[in-house]
């Protein structure tokens, strides 16, 4: 497996990822990866590693540009509002890293998933939302809410959200709207509630931050892992 930062543009802001490759010349499938409100810190990348490492094409894109990291919880908020706000600006962001992740020459475009982080989970499902032909998509903690629930009709692959049922940014509300607009739209879709685990429940660092709410539960961190492999098996053996 082989790893690297890769420049690349989305309307004219300087965005780096992180791209991971398996050796070898034989056509993988294809892992999209949105980090969480925090940027492109060690948590997007190592799992991208990790994916590579299972053989898959993985690359965690960057949606604030830079590749930049932010510490401040504030500045964190207005970032991800002012996307939440313009889904166009959001849809565009996830479809400028799937096209920098198709262009790999071993990634197969055929077998191509989705997963998100926080904000990278509302990111990775507005993708979903737009009609983009990704076989699997699945939210980690994720942001729910959506401006435009109709457009869930465009949705052609199967949607895994895993949340944790102490998760003080994923109120029940949210939980119930979402299940009423993958309901309405017909999707194949499934909800992972995970006891007692709070929100950023994947992330190694999370208790780090000293934040109330936010906290690493190995436990749901390594279910929901597995779950995310599952749906991966279950979406491209339909290919």
């Amino acid at each position: 497996m082989t790893s690297k930062d890769v420049e690349y543009s989305v309307a004219g802001t300087r965005m780096v990822g992180h791209l991971a490759i398996p050796d070898g010349k034989t056509k993988r499938p294809a892992v999209l990866i949105a980090h969480g409100g925090r940027g492109l810190t060690d948590h997007p990348r190592n799992r991208a590693d990790r994916l590579a490492e299972l053989g898959y094409v993985a690359f965690a894109l960057d949606y604030y540009g830079g590749g930049q990291t932010i510490a401040d919880g504030q500045e964190v908020q207005a970032r991800i509002e002012k996307l939440w706000f313009d889904p166009d600006r959001t849809r565009s962001i996830a479809a400028a890293g799937l096209r920098e992740m198709l262009a790999v020459n071993t990634a197969d475009p055929s077998k191509v998933a989705a997963i998100g982080y926080c904000f990278g989970g509302a990111i990775v499902l507005e993708l979903a939302r737009s009609g983009a032909d990704v076989k699997a998509v699945v939210g980690f903690h994720p942001s729910l809410p959506t401006q435009r629930p109709q457009d869930a009709k465009n949705i052609v692959g199967k949607i895994l959200v895993c949340v944790g049922t102490e998760d003080p940014l994923i109120p029940i509300e949210d939980r119930l709207a979402f299940e009423s607009e993958m309901r309405a739209a017909k999707v194949d879709w499934r909800m992972n509630l995970y006891g007692g685990a709070q929100h950023n429940f994947t992330d190694p660092a999370a208790d780090r931050l000293a934040v109330p709410g936010l906290s690493y539960d190995q436990v749901a961190d390594e279910r929901s892992w597995r779950a995310m492999l599952d749906l991966f098996d279950e979406a491209f053996a339909d290919n």
